[in-house]
Order: structure tokens, then sequence, then C-alpha cells
């Protein structure tokens, strides 16, 4: 059966994983996949998505953070960077260490054929001189695995580190924590120019050049499956962060009324309960604070709405409820 080769022009990140997910699950034939996401998170299917993110740099920047179905921890994407996919049977008793070695032999010939000195590191990481430029993860569904990664060619690191640049430690749980590694891009490694399009053509050339793959678009209903995944799952606040792992949160921030202090414990994306000290006057009792925010969605919109109803001056003193809500996060 001969495989299929997709070289998307769609960058919406939910979209792009809607479709990752179909193609695994929707579609008979081996597939090779090339796509490029907008500046976006994507984070692992366990993890605690707010544990992986400066919530306040992907918020100010409008920085979507999709959960993919594969395992690993959290990257950033930009259109610098590329990213592959192979579909394919899994073989009995083949291993996620065997699945990485298999899916990334070809990727590593093609970056040689460059003339970058690309090699597996490790499990699942690919390096240059030591420096990662390729994460990847997988996924089985039945008998057939999903493998993916990255291909930073010019990403952003600057953005790469901001927007995942956290403090766990204010984080108590069983997530799966992202390791973070010195990162390159394979631009800077190139023996002459390249642009990131010229780029995706090549890698697109190099595996399909001495194979049977069938290069084409998507069909209507094939798009038609895709956007209904995209809306119904890959775009909503339920799958990208309801479903964290359960996990307890703790922040303190000094505010010229006094010292607050948010302790929180979320399940399924919602807080169970809440609560606040500290050294702050206060009018009326904080245990009505915590009640109200207890069983409220534990979003930025969801808490900064219901702090917004409260007197919080009569709780707190003078602090306003934007100030406050970046103390849940």
């Amino acid at each position: 059966m001969s495989s299929l080769c997709f070289t998307d022009t769609v960058t919406d990140p939910y979209w792009n994983l809607a479709a990752e997910e179909y193609l695994l699950t929707g579609v008979e034939r081996p597939v090779f996949r090339l796509w490029r996401n907008a500046p976006s998170v994507i984070v692992g299917r366990y993890q605690n998505a707010l544990a992986e993110i400066n919530s306040d740099y992907v918020r100010a920047h409008g920085i979507p953070v999709v959960r993919r179905l594969t395992g690993g921890g959290a990257v950033f994407h930009d259109l610098g960077n590329v990213n592959y996919t192979f579909i394919d049977r899994k073989v009995p008793g083949e291993d996620t260490a065997a699945m990485f070695r298999r899916f990334t032999a070809p990727v590593i010939e093609a970056l040689r054929g460059l003339g970058v000195n690309a090699s597996l590191q490790g499990r699942n990481d690919l390096v240059i001189d030591g420096r990662k430029f390729s994460g990847n993860a997988v996924c089985v569904h039945g008998d057939r695995v999903l493998q993916h990664g990255t291909l930073l060619f010019s990403a952003s690191v600057a953005d790469l580190s901001g927007a995942l640049n956290t403090r766990p430690e204010k984080f108590i749980g069983k997530s799966v924590q992202s390791n973070r590694s010195r990162v390159t891009n394979i631009s800077d490694h190139l023996p002459s120019p390249m642009s990131v399009t010229e780029f995706l053509s090549y890698m697109q050339e190099s595996m399909t050049g001495s194979t049977d793959m069938e290069v084409r678009n998507y069909t209507q209903e094939e798009k038609t499956e895709i956007d209904l995944l995209c809306r119904n799952k890959y775009s909503t606040w339920q799958w990208n962060f309801g479903s964290s792992p359960a996990y307890g949160l703790s922040r303190v921030h000094k505010f010229p009324s006094g010292l607050i202090e948010v302790s929180l414990d979320v399940s399924g994306g919602i807080i169970r309960s809440c609560s606040v000290r500290g050294d702050y006057f206060f009018t009326r009792p904080t245990e009505e604070v915590e009640q109200t925010m207890a069983e409220v969605p534990h979003k930025y919109e969801a808490v900064l709405e219901a702090l917004s109803r409260l007197p919080l001056a009569d709780y707190f003193g003078p602090v306003q409820a934007e100030e406050l809500a970046a103390l849940f996060f």
C-alpha cells in the first residue's frame, strides 16, 4: 500500500493538531506530512498545561496553547519551525525507542544531504553538535503508530524561552514535566543560506523522491471531518486545559495593602478549593472569596470575571481584580 504525502499550508495550530488525529484514526494508508504552526505552545497529552507555560507572556502575546495526542514535553512552534509526521503500521514487539529510530532515520539522512551533521541522541531528540533542534513524540492507535517531531529551522529562540519559561515549583502534582535543553536552528548549520519554504520543498522532495508516495491535498470530506475535530475538541478549553491532571498551585505577592497568598486545588480544570491567607486588613471575611472561587474554571477570563463581581476593597484593601487574578496562575 503506497503512502500519502501532505504538505500543509494551513498554519492554525488547532486545525493542524486535529488533522493529526484524523490522519491517524480515519485513514488506512501510511502517511508522511509536513506542516507549520503560527506561534503557539503545544503541550503533551498528559501534561499540566498551566505548569508548562509562562501565563503572563502567553496571554500578553495572544499565543494559543494546544494539547496534542502524543506524550512528551511542551514545545513552542512558530513559522520558523517545520513539523513532520509519519503514520504507519506498528511493528509487532516494537517499543517506543525502536519507533523513534525507525522514523527519525530518513529525516537524519535528508539533513545530512544538506551537509548538516544531525544525529539521534537519547531516545527521541535530534541534535547538531549536542544541541537539540528536534523533539519527537509517538502515539499508538490500534495497529497504527503516529510519530511526529519538530525541525527548528529559523525559529525564534527568544519567543520559545519566553513562552515556556515557567516557575514549576508553584505547582504540586503528578503531571509530566518538560525537560528544557539547549536548542539550535538548522539554518545556523547550513553550508549555504536557505529559506524555510525552500527547506520545506527540499524535505518533501527528499522523502518522496525515491518512493511511490502519492502527493495530494485533502478531499472536501476530509476537510469537513478535520473541521469538526478542530471545533469540537482541539480548539476547546476543556481539551487544552480542562484535561490537565489534578494539581495544586500556591502563589504569594506583596501588595500595598499587605501580603496575599493564594492556594488552589484544581481537578478537571476546575478550582475545587481555594485558600487565601495574608496580613492584609479587611472588613469582610476572606471565606466569602474562597467560597466564590470554588468551582470556577481555572482560566484567566473566568477567574477575572468572578473576582470582578466581588467588593475586593472590603476583603483586601486597594487591590485590582486584574492584579489578584494574576495571582491565581
